[in-house]
């Protein structure tokens, strides 16, 4: 229970606050012979003409989501730490959580094993769900991301790429 919210997910044992500064960069695409865009925040013109014959992605805000262990994406204005307002998300759609992992493993010298913090998204029963690369998850389990990952939710335009602060290239 959170603001008098039943929450759908519960963050694991293994859930910290990363160390490395991840950012969500949200872009829209637009299709050609658009009027403008209106978004909560901004309004984006329609594309150039020369750019008419293919859709450009625009960046229309860069989310820091790396201060807390986990990321809320839905609808409810209570809840919700990313609030995303196209009607086909769901009002708790996805958590994008962080979670220690074991690096690697020295059994033999009894040390305990590195962990690494690593981003991973769950969609929490959607109804229309959660893409991964352009990829629907499952339900309820969750899905190690990486950098350059794209995210979308629902039917919505926008697509959010993962990156790191100081990413110069996605390999």
């Amino acid at each position: 229970m959170y603001k008098g919210v039943l929450l759908k997910f519960r963050e694991p044992p293994e859930a910290r606050a990363p160390n490395v500064q991840w950012r969500l960069y949200v872009f829209r695409s637009t299709t050609p012979g658009s009027t403008t865009t209106t978004t909560t925040a901004t309004t984006v013109p329609p594309p150039k003409k020369e750019e008419d014959n293919a859709a450009q992605p625009q960046l229309l805000d860069t989310l820091h989501i790396s201060k807390q262990s986990a990321y809320l994406i839905g609808r409810h204005e209570v809840v919700a730490d990313i609030h995303v307002t196209h009607a086909s998300i769901s009002s708790q759609h996805a958590v994008l959580q962080y979670r220690a992992v074991p690096l690697s493993t020295n059994a033999s010298s009894g040390n305990a094993p590195t962990l690494s913090c690593q981003p991973y998204i769950m969609d929490l029963e959607s109804t229309n769900g959660t893409f991964l690369n352009h990829v629907q998850l499952d339900p309820a389990r969750y899905y190690q991301l990486k950098r350059g990952d794209v995210l979308q939710f629902g039917a919505s335009t926008r697509e959010y790429v993962l990156l790191t602060a100081h990413t110069t290239r996605v390999e």
